[in-house]
């Protein structure tokens, strides 16, 4: 005859398991939460205007009136150039002078287009040989605000000795509307915080000597490394 605890042993094994993994994807759902929440609180809901003046401005390509606020800040003396990475290929200085009649003499000045970078880690690698090129200290960093925080988990990864300023540039629709509201800006967000923790892990792992994802470049191969074309040469 098989006594009760007999018949409770094998079970233990099993119940012990499945609350081991119910308590680990508990966990797992509360840290991401918290992470999440923390990713919000750095996002700015206003723009401000930089607290000082730096060597160059670099404007990251993607979104809504970035370019413009960026050539509003190379105006009003904040940089002594401007980078404006991730341009299309078959872009020219003259089309994005279209957009921008009233900026056109800084157009053919004071500003360089990047058409090599076609990621946040491309842009930080050409914005790093763009201010070395130029013997520049500092930088604002210009872009979303929902894509800052990884652009300077980037920049900063990539140029450390550079002081990086951020002017988070704030869309229409992020002023208009509760972003929770918003089924499309919540995936927006989720997506972005999802790339935001795997460049901090990769950068991270990559200051342990852990490369999981080795820079490639993003110059045709057999091609020499090219400098951001300036304005005036299009």
């Amino acid at each position: 005859m098989t006594s009760p605890t007999d018949d409770r042993s094998p079970n233990l094994p099993r119940g012990w398991l499945r609350a081991t993994v119910v308590s680990a994807v508990a966990l797992a759902f509360v840290a991401a939460a918290a992470g999440f929440v923390a990713f919000l609180a750095q996002l700015r809901g206003a723009e401000l205007a930089p607290d000082r003046k730096a060597d160059g401005i670099v404007v990251l390509t993607g979104g809504s009136s970035r370019v413009s606020d960026a050539m509003e800040l190379l105006a009003a003396g904040y940089g002594r150039r401007l980078l404006i990475s991730g341009v299309h290929p078959t872009s020219t200085a003259n089309d994005i002078s279209r957009t921008l009649p009233e900026n056109q003499s800084f157009m053919r000045c004071c500003v360089d287009l990047d058409r090599t970078a076609v990621s946040t880690r491309g842009n930080a690698a050409e914005a790093r040989r763009w201010a070395q090129e130029r013997g520049f200290k500092s930088l604002i960093v210009v872009t979303s605000n929902y894509h800052m925080p990884r652009a300077l988990v980037e920049f900063s990864h990539a140029m450390p000795e550079t002081a990086l300023i951020p002017f988070a540039v704030v869309g229409d629709k992020w002023r208009e509307e509760p972003w929770w509201t918003s089924a499309s800006t919540l995936r927006l967000l989720l997506s972005e915080y999802v790339k935001y923790i795997a460049a901090e892990l990769r950068v991270r792992l990559e200051d342990f000597g852990v490369d999981l994802a080795p820079e490639v470049s993003e110059q045709p191969a057999g091609q020499p490394p090219r400098r951001p074309a300036t304005a005036q040469a299009n």
